[in-house]
């Protein structure tokens, strides 16, 4: 920086006396120290980073890998799976120096009412978000964003054990279709790739839309067990919140508001295709969910599993 300070105004003050002022003021260089530095060769450690720098700058932004709202972290992982072997916190250092960081989540609104007088199933979960297999324990809950033409309510269904989105939905209204029409969809995606949902655990927080009869009886003709948290309590819902918050900065802050429902479906689509397919996730050991759940298939059954988008065969 001194030395960008120095070949600024030296051609109005000359090298000599600028030195000289800041040496008074503090600032310890000689003139002989700053033509020292202008003829000196680059070292290789600058050269290293500065390549270093392209392939971190790459990543962070391209939209299939850190969409540039990734930290250091979720930088480094996809340079050490390209094979180039770099230290996380040298990824840290050059990340501070370009001015880079991963987006934070911040408040979120509150978007379900309690329905005092509905008969709620038991809390299947306790605050114990694991499950060992696919399709053995999903969570769901919506939210809501404005667009340029109203407000629009957004649902998801994410299964537990591979952190997958399993299926999402858009609606104008928060109504009890909203809701059900994302678990119709979740169970067609799981009923084309030939998995079996009998037995999962649903759990969702006490919306009156998870309470509603109509729900209830769709949950129980599929053999699926309904399982409630308790009234305004976060944590018993805690990972489909973390889904929720991690959309909301990774999709709706970066690219903003959208002009329609159909701008937001198509934003919402790019986002979980990434989410599933490309982001890389902590909480499974730096894999994606579509690999989670592949590595889950290849190591417990012998059966061919489908290509991803493909129906499995009967």
């Amino acid at each position: 920086m001194v030395i960008q300070f120095i070949d600024d105004h030296r051609d109005r003050f000359g090298v000599e006396p600028i030195c000289r002022v800041l040496t008074e003021h503090g600032v310890q260089i000689a003139p002989s120290g700053y033509y020292a530095f202008k003829t000196r060769p680059v070292s290789a450690r600058a050269v290293g980073d500065d390549e270093l720098v392209v392939e971190i700058e790459r990543v962070f932004w391209d939209r299939k890998l850190g969409r540039g709202i990734s930290g250091a972290r979720k930088v480094w992982r996809p340079l050490r799976r390209e094979g180039i072997e770099v230290a996380r916190c040298i990824v840290e250092r050059l990340m501070r120096r370009q001015g880079r960081r991963g987006i934070r989540r911040g408040k979120r609104f509150v978007t379900t009412r309690p329905d005092e007088t509905a008969l709620r199933p038991p809390n299947q979960l306790q605050g114990q978000f694991r499950a060992d297999r696919p399709n053995e324990l999903w969570v769901v809950d919506f939210t809501y964003m404005s667009t340029w033409s109203g407000v629009a309510f957004r649902a998801f269904v994410t299964d537990v054990c591979a952190r997958r989105i399993v299926d999402w939905r858009t609606m104008s209204r928060m109504q009890t279709e909203l809701p059900l029409d994302v678990l119709e969809m979740a169970l067609w995606v799981r009923d084309r790739a030939g998995e079996d949902v009998i037995g999962v655990i649903q759990h969702s927080d006490a919306g009156s839309q998870y309470t509603a009869l109509r729900y209830s009886d769709r949950l129980a003709e599929v053999g699926a067990v309904a399982s409630i948290g308790t009234v305004g309590d976060s944590y018993d819902n805690a990972l489909t919140e973390t889904v929720v918050g991690l959309y909301k900065n990774e999709c709706v802050k970066i690219d903003g508001s959208p002009r329609s429902a159909d701008d937001l479906e198509l934003a919402t689509l790019s986002w979980v295709c990434w989410f599933n397919e490309n982001r890389l996730h902590s909480s499974i050991g730096y894999f994606t969910p579509i690999e989670k759940e592949n590595e889950y298939y290849r190591e417990n059954t012998s059966q061919r599993q489908p290509p991803l988008g493909q129906p499995a065969l009967r």
